[in-house]
């Protein structure tokens, strides 16, 4: 062992023989200090601390265990490995000596091969264990950035961390998305697209690291979230909509830092869902993730396409799962895409209980009732793509964010249209204004309100312009 290799043993005996024969075995080895009495080996590791303590018990004034009790009270000195030397051969002073940190025992009169032996093992155990903190301080800094610490401290804690495989478990899931994102962005140069959307992520990835939620994924601008798994919490359903509740609040900060950064403001709607998912490692052995697979997933999805920004819907189980303290604004049916029977989604404002978070008051939007209507000519959107029959209609109530329109076309609440809009000489203003149903006014004549999810630049401008004082 070269030099520069060697480690460091402190041998502390009140028997002079033995400091002797100690120092001789190891010397060639290691580095080896000595301290003839408890209060001495803790200066002599004040001043340099070993990386190993061979330690008498009975001694003058502080004795082994002491000194042992207080390595352990010490963060800078808790690792050294600690190999008790001594006469004492009961049980009870062994289960003492272990409870205090110590590593083994070597019972008097000592064989030099067994002590020899047994400060290789350590010393190696130590190394071994040093080098696993160094990888996994590197894996934490370096993937820490793109997955949550539950996720990495699964993956580096469990021994089947990174096998392929799952189990079938109760989660909550949230998803959410920014409205109109496409059409903001397709007006901003790339760089301000990338800006733009990591402002959005990094404040509301410091909400949910804060609720315990497990970022599966950023897809876009959307984020799925897992509560539940890998850690298993049996508040799941609750924090998923405390963290739902807290990022809607956030959107204040996010806009705030948009404005400064002279990006648009922008608006988020979210959907939660509790259901029973597998979860686990999934992909191949080139390329693995930690994620959740099952039609919950699907339908979280779903359910947060019926959101306009600000909202949180969430499923009839999630409710179940919170129980009475969460502040229900509305209930919906819907019939989502794949789903055999029709559902209910709740509009939810606040939770109660540990949290105690709620949202603002809606404010009452009065909508403005033009002199002289809007035509316009819309699709129903089905998914995220333009349906292929076209409908007319007009607007007759406007302000920036919300209209009320007149049409001959059965619309139903939460279906999203894609609007063409025409001034009032007929010409064109847009062909891309989209807008989610928000309430059915009344069926004969057609005449429901719509809350716009994205507004282009010139159809801003317009509305501007004809609600402005004359």
């Amino acid at each position: 062992m070269g030099t520069q290799e060697k480690s460091t043993v402190l041998v502390v005996d009140d028997n002079e023989n033995n400091i002797d024969v100690l120092v001789e075995a190891l010397g060639d080895d290691y580095f080896v200090s000595v301290a003839m009495d408890g209060e001495s080996a803790l200066e002599v590791i004040e001043d340099e601390p070993p990386d190993l303590v061979l330690l008498d018990i009975m001694m003058p004034g502080i004795d082994g265990y002491e000194v042992c009790r207080r390595l352990k009270g010490d963060p800078q000195t808790r690792d050294i490995p600690v190999i008790f030397i001594t006469a004492l051969d009961e049980i009870q002073s062994k289960t003492t000596g272990f409870e205090l940190g110590a590593v083994d025992f070597i019972t008097k009169p000592f064989e030099i091969l067994e002590v020899k032996a047994r400060v290789k093992t350590h010393l190696s155990l130590k190394l071994a264990h040093r080098a696993l903190e160094i990888r996994n301080r590197f894996i934490r800094k370096t993937f820490g950035r793109y997955l949550s610490d539950d996720i990495v401290t699964s993956i580096l804690e469990s021994p089947e961390g990174v096998a392929l495989g799952g189990e079938k478990r109760e989660v909550t899931l949230l998803m959410s998305d920014l409205r109109g994102f496409t059409a903001l962005t397709e007006n901003l140069p790339a760089e301000s697209v990338v800006g733009f959307i990591n402002i959005y992520l990094e404040v509301m990835t410091e909400v949910i690291l804060t609720y315990q939620g497990a970022i599966d994924e950023f897809i876009g601008d959307s984020i799925l979230v897992i509560f539940g798994a890998p850690i298993q919490r049996d508040d799941h359903a609750r924090r998923a909509v405390a963290c739902a509740l807290e990022m809607q609040t956030a959107m204040e900060e996010v806009n705030r830092r948009n404005r400064a950064a002279e990006y648009p403001q922008v608006e988020m709607g979210i959907g939660i869902n509790t259901g029973e998912l597998v979860v686990g490692n999934i992909g191949s052995s080139k390329r693995a993730k930690y994620g959740v697979v099952g039609r919950h997933v699907n339908l979280t999805s779903r359910i947060e396409s019926y959101t306009v920004g600000g909202q949180i819907f969430v499923s009839e189980n999630t409710v179940d799962s919170c129980g009475s303290i969460l502040r229900i604004e509305d209930s919906i049916e819907v019939m989502p895409k794949g789903v055999k029977a029709p559902i209910t989604v709740f509009d939810v404002r606040g939770i109660g209980g540990d949290f105690n978070i709620f949202l603002p008051e809606k404010e009452k939007i009065d909508l403005e009732e033009l002199k002289q209507p809007l035509s316009i000519r819309f699709t129903i959107l089905v998914g995220k793509y333009a349906g292929d029959e076209f409908h007319r209609g007009s607007v007759v109530k406007l302000v920036h964010k919300a209209a009320e329109i007149l049409t001959e076309t059965a619309v139903d609440k939460l279906a999203d249209l894609k609007i063409s809009l025409f001034n009032d000489h007929g010409r064109a203003v847009t062909d891309d204004l989209y807008a989610k149903v928000i309430e059915k006014i009344s069926e004969s004549p057609g005449r429901f309100r719509v809350s716009f999810t994205s507004v282009p630049s010139e159809a801003r401008t317009f509305f501007e312009t004809l609600l402005s004082p004359a």
